[in-house]
């Protein structure tokens, strides 16, 4: 049966990859879960080791096992998740046809950032974000490395001049963050505007 448009906005992909930060793409990743989207989940090999080194979170190998952890980590049963192998070629979101309307790269490293630049498409994270451009759909980096070189920031200039959203993991504190936690959220709550979802994870500037 072919999936209405509301039915394809309620599902976006989120990826993982090797930058510093696995702790914006969990908290993204529960926040839609939590707001009952479908969310295609596919995860770099450096990002996994990120992973267990900045959480507690240690992903046990193979698709259905990491979607229990997941979901065991993050406390949260709606939403419907799907795991996919990085060379997962098959998947929904490797085709225009299939992928969801948005995309998230989150963390994203400057290694990720330049193979999407070029079309490398040499992972199915790649392959997702060169699908998500062709089509002309939304496609959010997320990068978090400091400082940028000149090749990085040129690569930030090529996708953006295609639409692509760069929004770098840079919190502000206009807000008084009292915690790691509130600063993850400032993050996490630009995503959330971006993809157009509705959230109270932060005060608004003017509030």
């Amino acid at each position: 049966m072919a999936q209405t448009g509301v039915e394809r906005a309620a599902r976006v992909t989120v990826a993982f990859t090797g930058a510093s930060g696995a702790q914006y793409g969990l908290r993204l990743l529960q926040c839609l879960l939590e707001k009952e989207f479908h969310v295609f989940v596919v995860i770099s090999k450096a990002a996994r080791i990120v992973i267990g080194t900045e959480t507690d979170l240690k992903l046990p190998p193979g698709t259905g096992e990491t979607e229990k952890a997941l979901r065991s980590y993050l406390a949260v049963e709606t939403g419907r998740l799907t795991v996919c192998g990085l060379e997962q070629w098959t998947a929904a979101i490797a085709s225009g046809s299939g992928a969801p309307h948005q995309m998230v790269v989150c963390p994203c490293s400057t290694g990720t950032l330049s193979a999407i630049a070029t079309g490398a498409s040499n992972n199915l994270i790649e392959r997702a974000a060169d699908v998500a451009i062709k089509e002309g759909r939304k496609l959010i980096l997320v990068p978090r490395e400091a400082p940028f070189s000149a090749i990085h920031l040129d690569n930030m200039l090529t996708l953006s001049r295609l639409g692509v959203v760069i929004l770098p993991a840079s919190p502000g504190f206009y807000h008084k963050p009292q915690s790691v936690a509130d600063m993850v959220d400032f993050i996490v709550a630009r995503i959330l505007d971006q993809l157009g979802v509705e959230h109270v994870l932060v005060q608004r500037w003017g509030e």
